[in-house]
């Protein structure tokens, strides 16, 4: 881990790790090798110490030796996973297995024996956190940016119904359902979602303002092509497919 140049600045949103060992040249190696590549570094140099900077910071993980004077840190992660699930990588002198076990059963997310490679801690602290991310949010599909329907074509950015060259004028009302149904093209939509207000979903209000969309857009509102009634949900848009 030889010193490096001038590093450029780490964002506030960079990982934050926390170094426990009692060897003050290692912890500053690490400190200096982590920060060079993109993490933000907090040291303590004991387990008390480690408790303050937990006092008042939030860490994404842990970098922890075993072998510290007074409270050791197989103690101190059992401890730890009291009341906390921050990652830990576990650092030891002794590459014993009954020590790997022992912080495994523990808690401890990994372990890696002294000496090691700066590389190999790196990786395995990626991995660390890659494992104690939560999972993405599946993303949302796009949104369209118009809907055809027979005749008709909705653009969703302006709120504009036209058939043909002609422009359907919408109520405000309107326009808010209609924008929810092309969302949701297909889907079947619950009237709770399509009304104003919650409340309004207990009265027929949805309903009437359905009923007035089908006069503008159905050939025979009795016997709707396009906004159709889905029993006991509420409605869906059925659209014409690429």
């Amino acid at each position: 881990m030889a010193p490096s140049g001038p590093r450029s600045p780490i964002p506030d949103e960079a990982p934050h790790i926390l170094v426990i060992d009692d060897d003050r040249r290692l912890r500053d190696l690490l400190a200096r090798f982590l920060g060079d590549h993109g993490y933000r570094v907090t040291t303590a140099a004991s387990a008390a110490e480690a408790d303050s900077r937990l006092g008042h910071l939030v860490f994404d993980a842990m970098v922890l030796d075993v072998m510290m004077p007074g409270e050791n840190g197989f103690d101190f992660a059992r401890r730890l996973r009291r009341n906390s699930q921050v990652p830990i990588l576990m650092l030891t002198a002794r590459a014993d297995s009954v020590d790997r076990i022992n912080g495994l059963e523990i808690g401890v997310d990994d372990y890696l024996a002294k000496p090691f490679e700066p590389r190999e801690l790196l990786l395995r602290l990626g991995n660390v956190l890659k494992r104690s991310a939560p999972p993405e949010a599946p993303a949302s599909p796009a949104r369209p940016d118009y809907v055809r329907f027979g005749p008709f074509v909705y653009g969703l950015a302006r709120g504009e119904l036209r058939q043909g060259e002609d422009s359907i004028r919408l109520t405000e009302r309107e326009r808010e359902i209609l924008t929810t149904l092309a969302e949701r093209a297909g889907e079947h939509v619950p009237r709770e979602q399509l009304a104003a207000q919650g409340s309004a979903a207990n009265d027929r209000t949805i309903d009437v303002q359905i009923n007035r969309l089908r006069r503008k857009i159905e050939r025979d509102p009795a016997d709707p092509l396009y906004l159709q009634t889905v029993r006991g949900i509420g409605y869906r848009l059925i659209v014409d497919r690429a």
